[in-house]
Formats: structure tokens, C-alpha cells, sequence
């Protein structure tokens, strides 16, 4: 469980630094380019990898992934100012139904009477921690960012579950590719960016991706090595770190950002901590 609490603090961390970008109006795509660039610095000098693995053509999983990153972080951000972060939130950690059915379906798991109750009351954690009250107005065509948002986040879960599996190439290699991708990509919507909405490039924004970097370079690391050190059990993986996600970045931003939290947030992240529980225990009984 120590790589699942490692990512789970790096996630929140992302999320902390990308709220605190809107207060110091840090431009959050030139951050996230920078972002990328980081995290490949950063691949090249903890994993050594073998260059010549990454010459060829990359997989078909690899690229989905690259390309699928810096695409759905946009697609979030429009969600964010179509509906408002409090439903964007919600679709983001629903997406945890994606990835728990592929772990009955596509990776054969075995679901125990406890998993089964952990992830129930999970679902209805989620579901009462997330419950306000948004003030942003929406409009009838509005709605299809959150389920852009629902299926990417999903799907992306599910593709890091497997490329965990590859024996092919080590994961280390993947990676490195996969933040070359993703760079690449970002790159390119930057400077759609910069030459259509004649936005400025910003030293600062420079900075602020490095920082973002180290912390989401992490997060994507120790989610894999969860997947590889917990590989029979991938809903464990899954849920846990939806649950953990939601506690923690619940406590930071009730303390920190003085957010505001009804009765039935304190249920929800009581009940996250229920789940986180009920799966964990799964883990030693088969019942």
C-alpha cells in the first residue's frame, strides 16, 4: 500500500498547485508543457533507460496514452468553466465504474464479498463528498465535457493497468516515451495557443511546470508500481486511490482553503475511509 499512498499525496499535491495556479494567474497549459519536459528530465536521470528500446515505432497503448494526457487535461479545464469544479470533480472520480468493470472483464479478477462491500460504500462516498451546491449556470451542450471527462479518466486507468502488465519493454522505457509523446503534443496546442489566442510565453509558467513535474512525474510512477506490486488485484488499486484522493484532498481544502463542508461531505469522507478498510482487508480474507 506504500505505492498507492505516495501517488495518492503526489495527486493531491498536482491538484493543490493547479488550484493555487488560478490565484497567481499561472497560464496552466504552458505550466503543463513544461510539466512533460520535466517528468522526461526526470525518466532520463532516476531510470538510465536503454535508448535504443525507444527508437522504434512506440506501442499503440503507448501513444494512445501520450496523446490521451495532455488531450483529456484540456478537456478538464473546459469542463471546469462549463460546469464548474465541483461536477467535473464528480466525473473524474465516477470514472473509478470504468476501470473496476475491467478488472471483472478484461483482467479476470476475482471480486470477495468484503471488495465487493468496499467498493459499495465507496461509490457512495464518492457520491456524498462531492455533493455541493455549484453556482456556475449551464448550458443544454455543456454537459458532453463531463463525460468526455468520465471516459477519458476511465480509460486512461485502465491503459496504465496494462501497460503495467507489458513484459515487452520495462515500464521505465514506456514512460519516457509517453512524456516524449506527451510533450509533443502539448506542444502543439500551445502554439495553437499562443498563434490563434496570441497568449504570451511566460518565464514563470516555465517554473511552475518544473515544480509540476516532479510531483506528477511521481504520481504516474508509484501508480504503476502499485499495479505491478498489487497486479491480482487491480480494483484494489483503483479504489484506493479514488478513496485516498478524496480524503486527503478533502482535509487539504478544508484546512488549507478554507473550503466550506456540509454533514454529508464529513459522511462521505468517513465512509471513503470505511472503503479504504473494507478493500484492504479483502486483501488478506477471501470472503
Amino acid at each position: 500500500m506504500i505505492y498507492i499512498l505516495l501517488s495518492i499525496s503526489c495527486s493531491v499535491t498536482v491538484a493543490v498547485l493547479l488550484k493555487l495556479a488560478k490565484r497567481y494567474k499561472i497560464h496552466v497549459l504552458q505550466a503543463v508543457l513544461w510539466n512533460y519536459l520535466t517528468a522526461i528530465i526526470l525518466s532520463y536521470i532516476f531510470f538510465r533507460p536503454d535508448l535504443k528500446e525507444m527508437t522504434g515505432t512506440p506501442s499503440a497503448l503507448a501513444l494512445s496514452i501520450g496523446i490521451l494526457l495532455p488531450v483529456l487535461f484540456v478537456i478538464l479545464a473546459a469542463s471546469v468553466q462549463k460546469i464548474g469544479i465541483v461536477k467535473s470533480d464528480i466525473a473524474q472520480r465516477l470514472s473509478l465504474f470504468i476501470p473496476i468493470l475491467a478488472s471483472v472483464y478484461l483482467f479476470g479478477e476475482n471480486f470477495t464479498w468484503l471488495r465487493i462491500a468496499g467498493l459499495g460504500v465507496g461509490f457512495l462516498a464518492i457520491i456524498l463528498t462531492l455533493s455541493r451546491k455549484s453556482t456556475v449556470k449551464n448550458d443544454s451542450g455543456s454537459y458532453i465535457y463531463p463525460v468526455l471527462v468520465f471516459v477519458g479518466f476511465g480509460l486512461i486507468d485502465v491503459m496504465f493497468k496494462k501497460l503495467a502488465l507489458d513484459k515487452s519493454i520495462p515500464y521505465t522505457s514506456t514512460l519516457m516515451i509517453i512524456f516524449c509523446i506527451s510533450f509533443v503534443v502539448a506542444a502543439f496546442i500551445l502554439v495553437y495557443v499562443v498563434l490563434v489566442k496570441k497568449r504570451k510565453v511566460e518565464l514563470i509558467n516555465f517554473f511552475c511546470g518544473i515544480v509540476l513535474g516532479g510531483f506528477n512525474f511521481g504520481n504516474i510512477l508509484f501508480y504503476m508500481k502499485a499495479h505491478r506490486a498489487m497486479a491480482s488485484n487491480p480494483s484494489t488499486v483503483f479504489a484506493a486511490m479514488n478513496m485516498g484522493v478524496i480524503i486527503l484532498g478533502s482535509l487539504i481544502g478544508i484546512t488549507l482553503f478554507k473550503e466550506k463542508v456540509s454533514k454529508l461531505n464529513y459522511i462521505g469522507i468517513t465512509m471513503a475511509l470505511v472503503a479504504i478498510f473494507l478493500i484492504t482487508l479483502s486483501q488478506k480474507y477471501a470472503v
